[in-house]
């Protein structure tokens, strides 16, 4: 699989949805990861991204006009020890509780499945970033159903035991807009991360993002050697 540009590849559709991006900086000496939600509906846009002591968490932007915060209002991104995880919804709790009970990455998203809401069954994406000894390793997780029937939940694992410099994964929710919207397919992409500084990386992948559909974004960046970290959010809704 030959690498592409991340800036291109999420702005080839107006829809991808939520997405997570894993990989590690051309220098070799930072993780990075980055995750962003999108909205179409009122409700899915009127949302913001918030610090918590250990990650990230949504809110609603407007209060007043929150309708259903079930598959809306979570955790995105939380520490546990060397690991970070990142996902698109309450799963992120579930991997940070049983992996603290001795459960692996794919174990956990064993107990969990794509998203009750029909005709979407939004896949259930997931990643996890460690950090330890000078090294670095990843995974990510589709949890989704089987091509729109909810009678079948397909489980995929890819993990990345030794990541290649500049290089990273991406992997999103829908492969574009529609009713109902498709479900991510394949292998998470092969996507070129660069050198840039955090906020040059940050407003790049903001900036490919559809001025419509987009909500906010995080990014965090980890020194391998160190384990310390540098977060950005940015939030449509200020």
């Amino acid at each position: 699989m030959k690498a592409v540009s991340l800036e291109k590849e999420i702005s080839s559709t107006t829809y991808p949805g939520r997405g997570i991006v894993i990989g590690k900086s051309a220098d070799g000496k930072k993780a990075v990861i980055a995750y962003f939600i999108m909205g179409r509906s009122e409700n899915s846009r009127n949302r913001v991204f918030v610090e918590t002591e250990d990650g990230i968490k949504t809110e609603a932007f407007d209060p007043s006009k929150l309708v259903d915060p079930s598959l809306i209002i979570y955790a995105p991104v939380r520490t546990l020890g060397n690991k970070t995880i990142v996902t698109n919804g309450d799963q992120t709790d579930t991997i940070y509780d049983l992996m603290n009970q001795q459960l692996t990455f794919e174990q956990s998203l064993r107990t969990r499945q794509f998203e009750p809401d029909e005709p979407n069954y939004t896949p259930r994406i997931s990643g996890i970033v460690k950090c330890s000894d000078g090294n670095m390793n990843y995974a990510m997780s589709i949890l989704k159903s089987a091509d729109g029937n909810p009678d079948c939940c397909e489980r995929y694992t890819f993990s990345y035991d030794t990541p290649l410099a500049g290089k990273g994964r991406f992997i999103h929710t829908y492969m574009g807009d529609g009713n109902p919207l498709p479900s991510f397919e394949g292998e998470p992409t092969l996507v070129d991360i660069g050198n840039d500084d955090i906020d040059t990386f940050a407003e790049k992948i903001w900036n490919s993002l559809n001025a419509d559909n987009k909500v906010s974004l995080f990014v965090r960046y980890i020194d391998i050697a160190t384990n310390t970290s540098d977060s950005r959010i940015i939030n449509k809704n200020k």
